[in-house]
């Protein structure tokens, strides 16, 4: 269900950018229980000063190794899983592809079930 959008600055190498999907997706499964043959990615690469951030946000120090990934999933987790994704992600990401944890930036946009279309123009998911 969920439908996970990375973005980062161009110039990464293919293993990187497979290293963050796969990454994502791991803890996607270990963290907010996500099936695991339920992997829906897009990766945008951007040019220099197409990515918009603070680099001290929070007093988070980050730089231009920022990687931001939004998850559209549907609602109804509860916040300590959400919690626990958040850390997975930063503990996967930061073993491979060595993303150091201030530089993720994570976002979760919660729909109804309904508002899912897997194929076939259906509503696989509504009641």
């Amino acid at each position: 269900m969920p439908l996970i959008r990375i973005d980062l600055l161009e110039g990464k190498s293919d293993e990187y950018k497979k290293a963050i999907a796969d990454g994502v997706h791991k803890a996607l499964v270990e963290g907010a229980g996500a099936p695991a043959d339920d992997r829906f990615q897009v990766i945008t690469e951007h040019p220099a000063g197409g990515i918009i951030y603070d680099p001290n946000y929070l007093g988070i120090k980050r730089n231009a190794d920022i990687v931001m990934v939004q998850i559209t999933l549907s609602a109804g987790r509860k916040l300590a899983q959400k919690k626990l994704l958040f850390k997975r992600m930063a503990e996967i990401l930061q073993q491979n592809p060595g993303l150091r944890p201030e530089n993720l930036v994570i976002n979760l946009v919660e729909v109804a079930w309904e508002n899912w279309s897997f194929g076939n123009g259906e509503a696989q998911y509504a009641a």
